[in-house]
């Protein structure tokens, strides 16, 4: 049996994209936010909490169809930046649970019945990120000019000449490589003492961050809004004593980081993967989130999950 609402706004064979979760919604601002289809999102309502959805045709968003249009790319980036939009959009008015992208359920029914099941966890996710923000930091190598080797042959011979002066630069590879290990791990446990909650993510591919330096840190902060002014001259100072490593903050995002599989304690690792029946969504080109970039260069966010029809939002 279909809910009130779902008689209203859908019609057959539409399904309901969730966007995310928040206590109250400025129904002036939805009506200005368009959604998956390009049609203003809209609210679903249940035991105090909102679900924002889009209404979507399922011959493009159903199980079958979401799979097959997750393998090509332009769709997935066109859909990953109009997921972001609108989770942008509901951040800027107060604290939000945004869902997993592609997250869709087949009616309002199936909508308000996943609020209803899940609002202790809702409600305790949107206690906790209420008035916080999250903020992202990437630490690239700083590469330093290594004294060139003797070209001269010496008695040894050529050979020889050239294996050792190869030995050496592998060896001074590693210790590069280590020594950008240790001063990523001393500042992000120099921010996470500034944080609420922090995740440090695996290091971006150069191909999806931009950047040709190699990436030592990609990590994500929950910080309080009274605390953020503090937390970017931390990261000021941290670039000022580690010139070794290139700083970049940004921020303020959505918290993808801290509600994709359950509250991180402080210095947690990103979960690896997603719960059974999710499946991991693809990295996508110019793809910086979850911490860093811009709203046009942030599709999606890496390690977010893609739940399909009857799949879990979060």
């Amino acid at each position: 049996m279909r809910s009130t609402a779902d008689s209203r706004s859908g019609a057959e064979g539409a399904g309901r994209w969730l966007h995310g979760v928040v206590r109250q919604a400025d129904l002036g601002l939805l009506s200005t936010v368009p959604g998956m289809t390009g049609e203003p999102v809209r609210p679903v309502r249940a035991d105090g909490l909102v679900a924002v959805v889009s209404t979507v045709p399922l011959t493009d968003y159903g199980e079958e169809a979401l799979r097959r249009n997750l393998e090509d790319l332009g769709w997935l980036e066109r859909a990953a930046r109009a997921h972001h939009r609108v989770v942008d959009a509901l951040a800027g008015a107060g604290a939000v649970v945004p869902a997993r992208l592609a997250t869709v359920h087949r009616d309002d029914d199936a909508v308000t019945a996943s609020l209803t099941g899940r609002r202790s966890e809702l409600v305790a996710l949107l206690d906790g990120l209420t008035g916080r923000g999250e903020w992202g930091v990437k630490g690239y190598v700083v590469s330093g000019v290594a004294p060139r080797a003797a070209e001269t042959a010496g008695p040894e011979g050529v050979g020889t000449a050239y294996l050792r002066r190869r030995r050496a630069q592998l060896a001074a590879r590693e210790d590069a490589q280590r020594d950008a290990a240790h001063v990523a791990a001393t500042v992000h446990e120099a921010l996470v003492r500034h944080a609420v909650v922090a995740r440090r993510h695996p290091p971006q591919d150069r191909r999806l961050s931009g950047v040709a330096a190699t990436m030592a840190l990609n990590g994500a902060y929950l910080v309080d809004a009274g605390a953020q002014a503090g937390f970017a001259r931390l990261v000021e100072t941290l670039a000022e004593r580690h010139p070794e490593l290139r700083l970049e903050l940004t921020g303020p995002w959505p918290p993808y980081s801290f509600v994709t599989d359950r509250p991180a304690a402080a210095g947690d690792d990103a979960p690896a993967g997603g719960p059974d029946g999710e499946v991991d969504a693809p990295a996508l080109p110019g793809d910086t989130a979850p911490s860093g970039g811009s709203p046009s260069a942030r599709p999606a966010t890496s390690g977010l999950d893609v739940a399909v029809v009857r799949g879990s939002a979060w």
